[in-house]
C-alpha cells in the first residue's frame, strides 16, 4: 500500500501553536506527517536543533503517525529519502502564499512527484510567529500563551 507521507518543513525555532494546529489538523489528510526541523548554518537559531526536536517529540508523544526529524539539504530529497510524496506548509499571510508558491512551484520542477498541500493558519494563530516570539523571549516577555505546554523556555 502507498502510504500518504507528508513532511512538514521549517525551522520551527521555536514550535508554535500555530504549528501544533497545522500538523494536528493534518492527521487527517495524511498516513503520516513527519515534522522535519531543518538545519540552516546561514541561520542563528535561539534554540539548538535537539532541543527544538525534543520539545517537538513531546508535542505529538501521543500521536504514532506523527514523526520528528531533523535534516539538512534540500526538502525534496529529504522527502525522496523518506518516501513522502507531499510538502505540508500552513499560511498565514497573504505574503505567505506569495513566497511559499514560489517556492513549491520549485519544488515541483526539482522533484515533479511531490505535492505541496497548503493549510491555513486558523484566524486566531495569523498573527503568531517564531521570529516574533523569539522577539517576546529575547525581551524578557512572557511568551508561553503562544507556544505549546511542551515547549518551556526555562
Amino acid at each position: 500500500m502507498n502510504q500518504r507521507i507528508a513532511v512538514f518543513p521549517g525551522s520551527f525555532d521555536p514550535f508554535t501553536i500555530g504549528h501544533e494546529s497545522i500538523v494536528s489538523r493534518s492527521l487527517g489528510l495524511f498516513d503520516k506527517v513527519i515534522i522535519a526541523v531543518g538545519k540552516n548554518s546561514t541561520k542563528a537559531n535561539l534554540f539548538d536543533i535537539k532541543k527544538r526536536v525534543d520539545w517537538i517529540r513531546e508535542v505529538f508523544r501521543e500521536f504514532p503517525q506523527v514523526e520528528v526529524d531533523s535534516y539538512e539539504g534540500l526538502t525534496v530529497d529529504y522527502c525522496k529519502r523518506k518516501g513522502a510524496r507531499f510538502i505540508l506548509r500552513g499560511l498565514r499571510t497573504s505574503s505567505d502564499f506569495g513566497f511559499e508558491r514560489g517556492i513549491g512551484q520549485v519544488n515541483k520542477a526539482l522533484l515533479p512527484e511531490v505535492e505541496t498541500v497548503f493549510i491555513l493558519a486558523l484566524p486566531e494563530h495569523s498573527a503568531i510567529s517564531s521570529t516574533i516570539i523569539r522577539d517576546i523571549i529575547r525581551n524578557g516577555g512572557d511568551a508561553s500563551q503562544f507556544v505549546p505546554k511542551a515547549v518551556r523556555f526555562d
